[in-house]
């Protein structure tokens, strides 16, 4: 693509854009560093990276070398030239490049085997380019930073160091990226975690948070709103097994598509799992009892612990972890009922995500490769879950076989103050499990009939969600969600007893007090107070005792001033029943 056909904002020619980076990277650090050999070099959503084999580390120092060799070759202006090759002649071109030599290998019989030249530098690529690495501004490149990764994911494999960059059209634009980069690392769920005092990550227990009683209460809300709007939108609540034997497993189809990420035992010489999803389990309850069509739908909540085994180098924080709890449900309907069901499912997530002030983008997954039942039931299940959007008048965006193995789904991603997204919710529907576990209901002509059903979460992972919520509102979480919600700060000794009394009205009212007895200056417990993020400071001294008032202050520093108690809770009141955003 040449300059004037380029267009930054357009996602494919930013991918291209930064694809094209990642060759002039690679071409920058085998003029510095011959001897290094490359692996792979794609384009990803925020930038790109290049896999290096190298026998030295690349320190900073080093980076900031690679970065002008980037700027020279960007001023070069070199044309970047697509050709292809047979298979002999390709191996012989990268003869001295072991993982390119690996790739082509790899590739069928029929492959077409293309290259991109640019200067004295050729690359194994599918492209596409930019025409030039002139339309590539030098001022807007940034390498970010360098990491270990193993070759093809293996860890069984070579150990590469993977190296990080971005790049904008104007020097201005990058560094509006990165102040967007330092601001989340200032907001950093595991930094505030800590700092505020709501969960450890420990050596003990890779993967398994420890939650601190500040977080547990964050936990804790969140399951307690969940409950709430789940019985107004019809739900009843279960609860299963933690551990299933393996024939429940084989039979739900898990110990063939999933048993890698499953945790297993043997009990009286018989093979168990822990449950890395609710969904067998939520099926034997279902199947206890006969059902019939008047009951339909039956939408059944679990808020289940489950586990998975993740990659040691995958787990993150609250974002991936290897244990959490999944805000579960499954609803069993008629098929005549499904597309309503998913639009009831839709309303619902609507509701949830406005209360805290997020934004999402729906993806329609579509049938993987490994899957389970006929092509005609998936079309069925698609075109049911597209017709649901386009009748609530959501777009959506198609994201080709990365569906359930059991069924297509929708993905809601999430998008935080920062306009960063997350996964979140999910709708999947499933003609699979019903089948395999022969579910059943009486229809209205007295014979059996065979549910449909759908899986759906809300929140995802409550873990994983608190951790997404804590980095959009920068730990200063809304009133109703803050651990503590009101901090009493006495001037004086004498005031203890009255900021007592105080905490006491508050706790008796439903709200979470603390007072702040500790001798030290007034300034500085207020300055404790806001970088613990608590909503409101009551701030009490002796003219207050004699005007029998308290004096208010905002985290956000604004100074409410002396009023009444009962004024103050009837604010505080308002705005928690609301769960409004300040």
């Amino acid at each position: 693509m040449n300059k004037k056909e380029f267009s930054f904002e357009d996602e494919q020619n930013r991918k291209m854009y930064w694809h094209t980076c990642s060759h002039i990277m690679a071409q920058a650090i085998k003029r510095l560093y011959p001897e290094v050999k490359l692996a792979i070099g794609p384009a990803i959503e925020n930038g790109f990276y290049y896999d290096i084999d190298a026998p030295f580390s690349f320190n900073p120092e080093i980076l900031e070398k690679i970065e002008d060799g980037m700027r020279k070759i960007c001023n070069e202006d070199l044309k970047l030239e697509r050709f292809e090759l047979e298979r002999d002649k390709a191996l012989e071109l990268m003869k001295d490049e072991p993982y390119k030599i690996e790739l082509i290998n790899d590739l069928p019989e029929d492959a077409v085997i293309s290259f991109y030249k640019q200067g004295e530098f050729t690359d194994l690529c599918a492209g596409p380019h930019l025409d030039s690495t002139g339309i590539v501004n030098g001022s807007g490149i940034k390498l970010l930073s360098c990491a270990g990764a193993y070759w093809r994911g293996d860890s069984e494999r070579e150990s590469l160091q993977r190296i990080y960059g971005v790049a904008y059209p104007s020097k201005e634009q990058l560094e509006e990226y990165l102040e967007r980069l330092e601001e989340a690392k200032r907001r950093d769920h595991r930094k505030l975690g800590k700092d505020l005092g709501l969960f450890l990550l420990m050596d003990e227990g890779p993967g398994f948070p420890f939650f601190l009683p500040k977080g547990l209460v964050i936990k804790n809300t969140l399951i307690e709103y969940w409950r709430q709007i789940h019985k107004r939108y019809g739900y009843v609540e279960i609860s299963t097994p933690m551990m299933l034997n393996r024939d429940l497993w084989e039979r739900s189809g898990h110990w063939t598509h999933y048993k890698d990420k499953m945790y297993t035992t043997v009990i009286d010489d018989t093979d168990f799992a822990i449950k890395p999803m609710n969904c067998p389990g939520g099926m034997l309850v279902y199947r206890s009892e006969q059902h019939s069509y008047r009951e339909l739908p039956l939408r059944v909540g679990e808020l289940g612990l489950v586990h998975r085994h993740e990659l040691s180098g995958t787990l993150h924080g609250l974002f991936r972890v290897r244990c959490f709890t999944q805000d579960d449900a499954h609803i069993f309907m008629t098929w005549d009922q499904m597309r309503d069901e998913i639009k009831n499912v839709i309303k619902l997530f609507d509701e949830v995500y406005s209360v805290f002030g997020l934004s999402y983008e729906i993806e329609v997954s579509t049938m993987p490769e490994d899957h389970m039942g006929d092509l005609e039931t998936w079309d069925f299940a698609t075109y049911t879950l597209k017709s649901a959007c386009e009748d609530m008048g959501k777009s959506y965006v198609i994201n080709e076989g990365d569906g359930a193995f059991y069924g297509p789904k929708l993905d809601f991603h999430l998008s935080d103050s920062l306009g960063r997204t997350w996964q979140c919710g999910t709708i999947q529907l499933d003609m699979q499990l019903p089948e395999r576990f022969e579910l059943e209901y009486i229809g209205a002509d007295g014979k059996k009939h065979r549910p449909a059903m759908i899986h759906r979460v809300v929140f995802g992972s409550i873990e994983r969600f608190i951790g997404v919520i804590t980095e959009h509102f920068a730990g200063a979480f809304p009133l109703w969600l803050a651990p503590v919600q009101v901090e009493v700060l006495p001037v004086t000794d004498r005031a203890s007893e009255y900021a007592g009394n105080i905490v006491k009205q508050l706790d008796a009212s439903g709200f979470r007090a603390e007072a702040d007895y500790r001798p030290e200056k007034l300034g500085y417990k207020i300055r404790e107070a806001v970088g613990m993020k608590v909503p409101y400071m009551i701030i009490v001294g002796d003219k207050d005792i004699e005007n029998n008032s308290i004096s208010v202050r905002h985290r956000s520093g604004k100074d409410l001033g002396a009023m009444k108690y009962e004024e103050f809770l009837k604010l505080i009141k308002e705005e928690n029943d609301s769960k409004a955003i300040k």
